[in-house]
């Protein structure tokens, strides 16, 4: 891990996050990654302790100081949080850091896309202090991309490691703009990010590369191999059982086929399978559209359109989602749908469970999904969550989270 340091820790905890970092060392061994501190990203609403910047995704880290060191912190994200079973009361910031937190973290996710980079997850690290010897977050509040934890090494360092999960390593070049993004004067070298884990070029990421071992052919040993007398018999027998299935089969008919379904292709991200159930591919998406999003198609024309529908589960609880990928000509292009997409009754891309294309035992529809919508260059994509056979609401917390983690996946042909 490399440190830029631009200016003074905001926050007294602030020099413990500092000292934590330094621990990991330079370099790929423990971590990797540069760690920018005491910087103000573009429209971050305060100064931050630390921003790092790792190959697969990005922290911001903000300090917390209690009145006093406590030995239980109870960090929810809808209610107030609790020190020592009394409320935490704050002269300065949001009475509920946690929601800090993740404003800053969209607030630089924001410039970032605003500004056509790698779509790195941007996720928030709230460390309070100066002791904490217990702090307990909703599992929930988890999956929404923030950690609450005490100012020492291990746990900053567990936090991140959680949090930084995207699907490929962000190249050198990219890295280098991102971190220009958070100060002009934050210049790290190219050889310096190859030695923290970025790769030099945005070739194929070996370590996200599906993968299927083979095994290695050995000659057996000396005393097991089968003397050509063996080898003989047993030929001489397979041919025999061979003639008598096929008398058999010309006796009897031939029996009715029972081949079972092939299983769904099924992804990974951040520990939770996604099943694919259905797929679609078109080249237009006029006709696939409703609301302003269809006639904003009618003057934009889309180049593909990529569709599917997913299972899963979040805690248990069965849930579907609906994955929508469209190219489009132009960057221009694209950040104009994100943005009609993430506004609120503008209409947007029919899903395949409204066409008819759902599974038996499947959502009955994406009705009061909860939607994000994300921008990558010249694609844009439209994830869609819902809980199955119960009902859903655009603001449910789970389910937003849901629908950010599976931005990452790739629907499969």
């Amino acid at each position: 891990m490399r440190l830029v340091r631009l200016g003074a820790e905001p926050t007294k905890v602030g020099a413990d996050i500092r000292a934590a970092i330094s621990a990991w060392g330079a370099g790929r061994s423990v971590l990797g990654g540069v760690a920018v501190l005491g910087c103000r990203p573009p429209g971050a609403p305060r100064a931050l302790d630390a921003v790092i910047v790792l190959p697969r995704g990005v922290v911001v880290v903000l300090g917390v100081d209690l009145p006093e060191p406590a030995l239980k912190v109870e960090a929810p994200l809808r209610t107030p949080w609790t020190v020592d079973g009394w409320p935490l009361v704050r002269t300065e910031g949001a009475v509920n850091p946690g929601l800090e937190g993740l404003e800053s973290a969209a607030a630089l996710a924001r410039s970032l896309q605003s500004r056509g980079l790698e779509p790195l997850p941007v996720a928030a690290v709230v460390v309070v202090g100066p002791y904490a010897g217990q702090v307990t977050q909703p599992t929930t509040d988890l999956h929404r991309g923030v950690r609450v934890v005490a100012p020492n090494t291990t746990a900053i360092l567990a936090a991140a490691r959680e949090l930084a999960t995207y699907e490929r390593s962000c190249p050198v070049e990219p890295a280098q703009r991102l971190l220009e993004v958070l100060d002009e004067d934050c210049r790290v070298s190219a050889a310096d990010l190859v030695e923290e884990g970025f790769p030099e070029s945005a070739d194929t990421d070996l370590a996200t590369a599906d993968t299927m071992l083979i095994p290695k052919f050995t000659d057996p040993p000396a005393a097991g191999r089968f003397s050509r007398r063996t080898a003989l018999i047993a030929v001489a027998s397979a041919l025999v059982l061979l003639c008598a299935a096929l008398v058999g089969w010309l006796a009897f008919g031939r029996p009715a086929a029972s081949t079972a379904p092939p299983a769904p292709p099924v992804q990974r991200v951040d520990g939770v399978e996604f099943a694919q159930r259905v797929t679609d591919r078109e080249q237009t998406c006029v006709t696939h559209s409703f609301g302003d999003v269809q006639r904003w198609f009618e003057q934009q024309p889309c180049r593909n359109l990529t569709r599917a529908v997913f299972e899963t589960r979040v805690e248990g609880k069965p849930a579907a989602v609906s994955v929508a990928i469209v190219e489009l000509p132009d960057e221009q292009s694209a950040r104009e749908l994100r943005n009609l997409a993430a506004e609120a009754g503008t209409g947007g891309i029919t899903d395949l469970v409204a066409e008819g294309r759902g599974w038996p035992g499947g959502p009955d529809g994406f009705d009061d999904a909860a939607q994000v919508a994300q921008q990558s260059g010249t694609e844009v994509r439209i994830v869609q969550t819902v809980w199955r056979h119960r009902s859903s609401t655009p603001d449910d917390v789970a389910l937003r989270a849901l629908a950010e983690r599976a931005l990452r996946l790739t629907p499969r042909p």
